[in-house]
């Protein structure tokens, strides 16, 4: 699955596709060919998407229902469903057309949906570059500093290691990545906060103390992930502060004190979790049809205890320089989403969550 380009004017060849997931309403196709022919016009043509959907509901919020009962009712309800459905497909293609151009402005692509390369003889699906450097500049340094514990987390001794190869069952990767979108959205959520009180300099006083940190984070203090398929990302609306335990060298291997980090845990639990939930069910789908479509569609077999058969998995060859672009790029992702959500919000008000 991939973004549809436009067909170069001097071949019969289609362009490369610049993101995984295709877009398939209307307005989604409109704004891919313009991501391909002229990206930077993107956000002008979102603007006059989302002016039309405005109106569009707004004449529909004034129509009144058919007093006769019946058939006439039924049907007119069920043309009026159709049509939210349809402005809720739209808004989630813009904002992933948003998201893909941001990536577009940074000069950084987005990984191809993932598949073993035929030019490399191991099957080794990450022959993209790194660009580490690149990505480390969309984030404040508190921020990256939180990236890089979590990390630090999901790769553990093998963070400093990019070339070392290893199998790794494809839908655990789907998890890690959808997760890291998540923790993206969330980071850069209470980030905006954190830089704002900084500014203002109303920080609250708290510890910097590594010790004190590594107790909160080994206590599970901060939202939690714990999904046996990156399918049920709508299910668990939470994003994982400190990536669930993924690494093999345990919870709190490799962190370092982080300002942010400490300031995040001095929310109180019921800050903690509304700045941990994805506001709305658009952005909620996006994350996780970018998820399937980088990844492909799992097929999750349960056992008859209730719990994933993974004896089927499909496992990949990836490196751990490769995981860890796909990390970094899952965090700017969520953290590219948390932007164009807030920026289409304020033209077009989600139903939040």
């Amino acid at each position: 699955m991939a973004v549809r380009a436009s067909l170069n004017s001097d071949s019969d060849e289609p362009a490369a596709p610049i993101a995984p997931l295709q877009l398939e309403s209307p307005v989604g196709q409109f704004l891919s060919q313009i991501l391909v022919s002229h990206p930077h016009l993107v956000p002008a043509a979102v603007e006059q998407q989302l002016e039309q959907l405005q109106t569009d509901r707004d004449s529909e919020q004034k129509k009144e229902e058919p007093s006769a009962s019946g058939t006439d009712l039924v049907l007119y309800r069920r043309i009026a469903e159709v049509k939210a459905n349809e402005r809720k497909k739209a808004l989630e293609e813009i904002l992933y057309a948003l998201v893909v151009q941001k990536f577009m402005d940074a000069n950084v692509p987005l990984i191809p949906a993932i598949a073993p390369s035929s030019s490399d003889p191991s099957g080794r699906v990450d022959l993209w570059p790194s660009l580490d450097e690149k990505l480390e500049q969309l984030h404040s340094p508190e921020a990256y500093e939180m990236i890089q514990n979590h990390l630090a987390l999901i790769l553990g001794n093998r963070l400093g290691d990019g070339t070392s190869v290893a199998q790794i069952s494809k839908l655990r990767v789907g998890q890690v990545y959808a997760a890291s979108v998540m923790y993206g959205y969330f980071l850069k959520r209470v980030d905006q906060r954190f830089q704002l009180e900084k500014t203002m300099k109303v920080l609250p006083n708290v510890s910097d103390e590594e010790s004190n940190v590594e107790q909160a984070v080994g206590e599970g203090t901060g939202p939690t992930v714990a999904r046996d398929s990156y399918e049920s990302v709508s299910s668990h609306p939470e994003v994982s502060s400190w990536s669930g335990g993924m690494s093999n060298g345990g919870i709190g291997h490799g962190l370092k004190p982080s300002r942010l980090r400490t300031y995040v845990m001095s929310f109180d639990g019921e800050t903690l979790q509304r700045y941990a939930t994805i506001r709305s069910k658009e952005a909620v789908s996006i994350i996780e049809k970018h998820t399937e479509a980088l990844f492909g569609r799992p097929e999750v077999v349960m056992t008859p205890r209730g719990t994933v058969d993974s004896s089927n998995d499909e496992l990949i060859k990836i490196s751990f320089g490769g995981l860890k672009r796909l990390v970094l790029e899952a965090v700017t992702f969520g953290s590219f989403l948390w932007d164009v959500e807030s920026y289409v919000d304020s033209r077009y008000h989600f139903v939040m969550n």
